[in-house]
C-alpha cells in the first residue's frame, strides 16, 4: 500500500496492484459444456514446467494461473480464444469486488481469533487472562457444535466489495485501489468490474 494525492490534494490510502495482461483461452458454451463462462490465464513461465496438454490448452503458450468467470447475463461480452484482456478495461471511479486468500495467522488463540475480552485482571488470575472461559457445562455433557475456540486463523477466501478505482496505469498494467486487500504480497486476486 502506499499513499496518493489526488487532484484536490487529498491524501488516500491505495494498494498497488498488478493486473495482467489476461489471454483468453476457452469459452465455455451451454451447447458444449452445459453453462456459459470464460476462462483466462495469467503470467507466462517456461514451457518445460507445464505438460503437453497445458502447453496445447495455451496455445503453444505456458501460463501459471488459469481461472473460470461466468458470463451469463453479460450482454457487452464479446472476447474470442487468444485475446488479450488488460487494465484499459478500467477507469477512474470504478467500483469493484475483489476476491483473495488472506493472510495464514497460524494457531491464535480466542482473543485474537474471535475478539473475546478473556478473564478480570483481578481476583486471583496468575496465568488465564486470555483464556476462553466455561465452553459447556449446565445439562449438557458435551461441548456444543460450532463453539468459538482457538485454532488456525487466515488463510480464508475473503470477497471485499465496493471498492473505489483511483488510478489506472494502462503503460505498467497497474491499477490503483482505494483501501486495503486481501492476501500478502505477491498473492493472486481475482478483481470483477
Amino acid at each position: 500500500m502506499v499513499q496518493y494525492f489526488d487532484d484536490n490534494g487529498t491524501v488516500v490510502p491505495v494498494t498497488i496492484v498488478s493486473a495482467g495482461p489476461l489471454v483468453v483461452t476457452q469459452i465455455k458454451t451451454p451447447e458444449i459444456d452445459g453453462y456459459q463462462a470464460v476462462q483466462v490465464a495469467f503470467e507466462e513461465q517456461k514451457k518445460e514446467r507445464v505438460n503437453k496438454a497445458q502447453l496445447g490448452h495455451g496455445q503453444g503458450n505456458a501460463f501459471k494461473h488459469f481461472r473460470e468467470f461466468s458470463t451469463k447475463g453479460k450482454i457487452d461480452f464479446d472476447f474470442k480464444v487468444g485475446d488479450k484482456i488488460d487494465v484499459s478495461l478500467f477507469k477512474d471511479g470504478d467500483t469493484v469486488i475483489i476476491s483473495g486468500i488472506s493472510k495464514g495467522k497460524g494457531f491464535q488463540g480466542v482473543v485474537k481469533r474471535h475478539g473475546f475480552h478473556g478473564g478480570p485482571r483481578s481476583h486471583g488470575q496468575k496465568h488465564s487472562e486470555r483464556e476462553h472461559g466455561s465452553i459447556g457445562g449446565g445439562l449438557r455433557n458435551k461441548v456444543p457444535k460450532g463453539m468459538r475456540m482457538a485454532g488456525r486463523m487466515g488463510g480464508d477466501r475473503i470477497t471485499v466489495k465496493n471498492l473505489k478505482i483511483v488510478a489506472v496505469d494502462v503503460a505498467n498494467n497497474q491499477l490503483l485501489i482505494k483501501g486495503a486487500i486481501p492476501g500478502r504480497r505477491g498473492s493472486l486476486i481475482e478483481i470483477i468490474g
